[in-house]
């Protein structure tokens, strides 16, 4: 044998095992670049997983905030009494009936809502819901003769429409079983459709008219966007005579307490004043103009009468309150007086009040701005109280009980208020030592 061969062989195996020794090394340290590539993103993953809870546990620190927000919001003001639920919209207009035991809510979602207010600390109310015609929101109530008739006005981009409706209040009848009887709907008794053209109702104000030869009939004061003031007899639905402001645009327009009177506020700093006449029979005659109330230096944005229809208080953007007698002989050109003039209490660059609402006994002044109530004492003009954020969202009307109210086992006079919030408030009236 060739010794060669042998030797040869060896050199083979030899450079096989060297071979096999260096791949199994390269394998291996591939292997390892694997799993040093792979290991990070196992660790990363696990270190994003612990994330996961604690963006859960932020999550649910929302709804704490809430809570918290929601338990600071319950914190309502002492004279805070009540709030009418189930209104599904902004709440335009409000109105209590002349006994002072119904208050009829006008709300945006198309529903005229009356509450029965036996009580004004009830945790419930007892409501009547009236859905409008279709083709306009209801945007102002005013009772007619009594609690059982209401005039709504609605509107749309055609214009503005009165109903009356009768029947409102549910009278107390049950049949032989001992059980309520079934009270039909209230219907509509007479509407009126285009009544300022195609323009909108601001205001809705009524009363029964028993100055002089007045009959004791409701009448109506609707209001328009525009400068005209139509007068409604509130029984039959009869047009009984309108009035121009002139001035560019109204604001409001109120009617007095006893019919004799009517006065708008409008674009200029001036208001002006209507008298109702009256004929032999008891119907009104004639609507003529008595006078101009002349003292504001910028535009009024609201007033209203005292409850003996003597005086009027006025509210203006030139930041002053200012109260009148009108209780003058304007025939024999004697011109109203001014009685008193405050500031209003208001801080800002340009103090106004949006709405104001006289107490029953002359005594209270309630106003708002924006979402602020505030009373006010008639007599110093001293703030009573103030509400600083009496609803979420601005107050669209005010308006006191005409009588005292039962709470519990008192009676009490109470202000009623709305908002674009969807809610209407309850209110008691603060004590006159505060002033």
């Amino acid at each position: 044998m060739d010794p060669v061969l042998p030797l040869a062989a060896l050199s083979v195996l030899i450079g096989a095992v060297i071979a096999l020794a260096f791949f199994g090394s390269y394998f291996r340290k591939r292997s390892s670049e694997v799993q040093s590539i792979s290991q990070p993103e196992l660790l990363s993953d696990q270190k994003k997983q612990p994330a996961k809870p604690s963006q859960h546990k932020k999550s649910h620190a929302k709804p704490h905030s809430h809570a918290s927000d929601k338990d600071h919001n319950k914190k309502h003001h002492p004279l805070d009494v009540n709030t009418l639920k189930g209104h599904a919209d902004s709440v335009d207009g409000l109105c209590f009936s002349p006994d002072g035991r119904s208050l009829a809510t006008a709300c945006a979602d198309g529903i005229i809502r009356v509450f029965k207010l036996d009580d004004a600390s009830s945790k419930s109310f007892k409501f009547l819901k009236i859905s409008t015609p279709v083709g306009g929101p209801p945007v102002a109530v005013s009772f007619s003769d009594d609690a059982s008739s209401l005039v709504v006005a609605s509107q749309n981009l055609t214009g503005a429409s009165l109903y009356m409706y009768g029947g409102v209040e549910k009278p107390k009848v049950s049949n032989e079983s001992g059980q309520p009887a079934k009270v039909p709907l209230p219907e509509i008794k007479w509407e009126q459709h285009k009544i300022h053209e195609k323009l909108g109702i601001l205001t809705l104000f009524g009363t029964k008219a028993s100055y002089g030869t007045a009959d004791g009939s409701a009448i109506i004061a609707s209001c328009s966007e525009g400068t005209d003031i139509i007068i409604w007899h509130g029984k039959t639905g009869k047009n009984l005579g309108h009035v121009d402001t002139n001035q560019l645009k109204n604001n409001m327009a109120a009617i007095s307490p006893n019919g004799r009177f009517i006065a708008a506020a409008a674009f200029t700093a001036d208001v002006k004043v209507w008298e109702i006449v009256y004929s032999k029979d008891g119907s009104v005659k004639e609507v003529t103009k008595a006078m101009q109330l002349k003292g504001h230096k910028s535009a009024v944005t609201w007033l209203c009468f005292t409850p003996d229809s003597e005086q009027i208080i006025t509210a203006s953007k030139d930041g002053s309150i200012r109260i009148w007698n009108i209780n003058v002989r304007y025939h024999m050109d004697e011109d109203p007086k001014t009685l008193k003039v405050f500031p209003i209490p208001l801080s800002g660059g340009s103090p106004h009040y949006d709405r104001l609402s006289l107490s029953p006994d002359g005594k209270i002044l309630a106003a708002t701005h924006g979402s602020t109530l505030q009373w006010l004492c008639v007599e110093t003009g001293k703030v009573l109280e103030t509400a600083d954020k009496a609803h979420d969202d601005f107050i669209t009307c005010i308006a006191w009980g005409p009588q005292a109210i039962p709470m519990g086992d008192k009676k009490l006079f109470i202000l009623a208020t709305a908002s674009v919030d969807k809610k209407v408030k309850l209110w008691v009236a603060p004590s006159l030592d505060a002033s």
